[in-house]
């Protein structure tokens, strides 16, 4: 079939010669949507990319990396995408939209974490469903045909990127110590070890422990220990919703030797235990899958 004459741009072949399409990728493990992406060349436009539900893996020459729910993803023009389902999970449905940018976006589409020039954002808890909902806003009136449609979804999309801009906004933020990002960075390759020592990290970054102490607590807000017990919770909660790892397994993953102590810890700062944290995690993904089964987005 010739790019002519294919008009589903879920599939192969399709040449987005357009100002702006949107859909719903709905991949599911063996079903017809089953299959890597793979342009070398990019395209002419820009992708981005929401994961909805499940996991999507993005491969970028000897680098990859997973996409969650909530994740953003946005291939600047000419990129090669090399992207599809993760293989160790069941399905990974994903909103999208092609779009070619108004000049004056320029500023907007240079997005701060990268991996080569393939954007990436995370929203954190605070606006993640204000972020989401707009962009499945977006797609929605991107595939409508009523008159004025493909402008109203171009202005949703400006919406969309100055607000991600404004919330990445270096201006927002004062700019961290180089040497509490080194102690942040050893603390996160560290999270498995249960012997953790202050002095250590006051070493890594040539620092007194004092010192080092108070730079972290004034500049990230809390103290050390504080930071990376909240950065093992996380990883935690990671590892409840993308693996099937027994709970024992994750504490020590993360640097308990005592399993009844981790889940004390966790309790105490998400509410459930982790056991129940899954549950929830599990159910909210099977409610989010039926509701984008209930969209029809994709049938077209």
């Amino acid at each position: 079939m010739t790019n002519q004459q294919q008009n589903d741009p879920l599939l192969p072949g399709y040449s987005f010669n357009v100002h702006l399409v949107s859909g719903l990728t709905p991949i599911e493990k063996e079903g017809k949507f089953d299959f890597f992406i793979d342009r070398p060349n990019g395209l002419s436009g820009y992708i981005i990319n929401l994961t909805y539900a499940g996991q999507g893996t993005i491969y970028r020459n000897d680098e990859s990396f997973n996409c969650y729910p909530g994740d953003f993803v946005l291939f600047p023009p000419k990129e090669p995408h090399l992207y599809g389902r993760k293989e160790d999970e069941n399905n990974w449905f994903h909103f999208w939209i092609y779009f070619r940018p108004k000049s004056t976006w320029k500023y907007l589409l240079t997005w701060e974490n990268r991996i080569k020039k393939t954007g990436f954002y995370r929203p954190n808890t605070q606006v993640k469903d204000e972020f989401e909902k707009l962009f499945i806003k977006i797609v929605e009136v991107g595939q409508s045909s009523t008159i004025y449609s493909e402008n109203l979804a171009m202005s949703m999309l400006e919406q969309f990127l100055i607000r991600r801009a404004q919330e990445t906004s270096s201006t927002n933020h004062p700019k961290i110590d180089t040497r509490v990002l080194q102690a942040c960075n050893y603390l996160i390759d560290t999270l498995d070890e249960n012997n953790f020592k202050l002095d250590i990290v006051a070493q890594k970054v040539c620092l007194s422990t004092s010192r080092i102490a108070h730079i972290f607590k004034d500049q990230i807000g809390m103290s050390i220990g504080e930071w990376r017990q909240e950065q093992r919770v996380n990883r935690a909660k990671l590892l409840l919703q993308t693996t099937n790892l027994n709970i024992a397994d994750i504490s020590r993953t993360i640097g308990f030797d005592d399993q009844l102590y981790f889940s004390r810890i966790f309790k105490k700062r998400i509410g459930l235990s982790p056991q129940k944290y899954r549950h929830s995690t599990q159910e909210q993904n099977e409610r989010k899958i039926q509701r984008v089964n209930s969209l029809y987005l994709y049938d077209k």
